[in-house]
């Protein structure tokens, strides 16, 4: 009798082992989780999907990082913004509470301004990815970013205008209380004024969906060329609205209108789209291919790139980002927020997009090119236009 209780005993103890062994590997690596702050709502939802889109591609290649000596699963922390300055905040305060080392985002200058504080006071290093306003960076040490500057890109749309159309007067539409589209509207006039060129400027407000009067006001003008640099929801009406009005000028806009949310606007309609952007199709193979399945593998990726593989110039920099991050936690040798913010300073990380440097002012990539592209009306794809700098 007592060698079988003995032995049910010895039984019981196997079976709980065995379950406990299933559920608990024996080897599981550590866990470094990295924020993405990004909005998949609102006005930009459309490009902080694309960004993000980039981001988890990177993530699925490469899913573990190697810091001081052991491998840890990195983990993405996604939130929604919103587009929105008033909630960014609160989304970006979920990323502190959750113990991210760093954070990645966002679309959006204006909601990354918005978060700042949040991530400064919290200890946790920020890599902006294609916000481009100058005030994201400036004044502190804990905000990055792997783009161009607004200054810089301003200063190519107006080149452009002035090299491509021999353009004497602008128009040029932002939105009230916008800061990216009120920032590259201002760059784009001070150049193109300094450039001997006419500026004629208006705004429109939240909300705003009719687009006639402003296009009516262009016309007026006399302008040579449309500069509105806009969310991609404003953008579609404007070039639906454009065409309905046979506005005949060349709409100019920066980096928010590289989307094929525009493409798609544009397709079939007699208008002519110029952007300015951070990656052609076409400029690395691998990485096209490999994001072009990573989309289509999955019914959820293809909805949230707008519906085809076609691949936007956010979502190749959201992938650039990732990789930062990885050589960012790699030389702190710590997943502690203020080792890896002490050691973003150094880093280099030559990427798809280009090679990635920061100043040792700001925390700015230190870039001289970017790319202009067109909409091709009938194909529905983007046709490159050329590389162009501030000289």
């Amino acid at each position: 009798m007592k060698k079988k209780i003995v032995s049910v005993m010895m039984t019981a103890v196997v079976a709980a082992a065995t379950v406990f062994s299933a559920a608990v590997p024996a080897f599981a690596a550590d866990t470094v989780k990295i924020g993405v702050y990004e909005p998949a709502s609102g006005d930009n939802g459309a490009g902080g999907k694309q960004e993000t889109l980039g981001i988890q591609y990177a993530n699925s290649e490469t899913p573990t990082v190697e810091i001081d000596g052991k491998e840890y699963n990195v983990e993405l922390d996604i939130v929604d913004n919103e587009s929105s300055t008033d909630k960014g905040p609160s989304a970006a305060s979920t990323l502190v509470s959750d113990g991210v080392s760093i954070v990645l985002g966002s679309y959006g200058s204006g909601v990354s301004i918005a978060a700042s504080d949040i991530f400064k006071d919290g200890g946790v290093p920020a890599l902006g990815i294609t916000c481009t306003n100058p005030q994201v960076t400036q004044g502190n040490t804990h905000y990055f970013r792997i783009c161009f500057l607004d200054p810089f890109q301003g200063t190519v749309l107006a080149n452009f205008a002035k090299d491509k159309f021999e353009a004497k007067k602008a128009y040029v539409l932002t939105k009230l209380g916008d800061d990216y589209s009120a920032g590259l509207g201002h760059y784009f006039t001070k150049a193109f004024e300094d450039l001997g060129g006419e500026v004629v400027e208006e705004t429109f407000p939240d909300g705003n969906s009719d687009f006639t009067s402003y296009i009516t006001s262009a016309k007026n003008a006399g302008a040579d060329v449309f500069f509105a640099p806009t969310s991609t929801e404003a953008a579609a009406l404007i070039i639906e609205q454009a065409a309905a009005q046979g506005l005949d000028l060349p709409l100019l806009a920066g980096d928010t209108w590289d989307s094929n949310v525009i493409l798609k606007a544009a397709e079939g309609k007699d208008v002519q789209v110029y952007v300015t952007t951070f990656y052609q199709e076409g400029g690395n193979e691998d990485f096209d291919n490999g994001m072009k399945e990573f989309i289509n593998s999955d019914s959820k990726n293809l909805a949230n790139n707008g519906g085809d593989d076609t691949i936007a110039a956010v979502s190749a920099m959201g992938y650039d980002a990732y990789y930062v991050a990885l050589e960012a936690l790699k030389a702190a040798g710590s997943t502690d927020p203020a080792k890896v913010n002490e050691a973003l300073w150094d880093v280099t990380y030559e990427g798809v997009c280009g090679k990635v440097q920061f100043d040792s002012e700001n925390g700015d990539a230190q870039r001289d090119t970017a790319y202009v592209k067109t909409a091709n009306t009938e194909t529905g794809a983007w046709d490159f236009v050329g590389e162009q700098g501030v000289e």
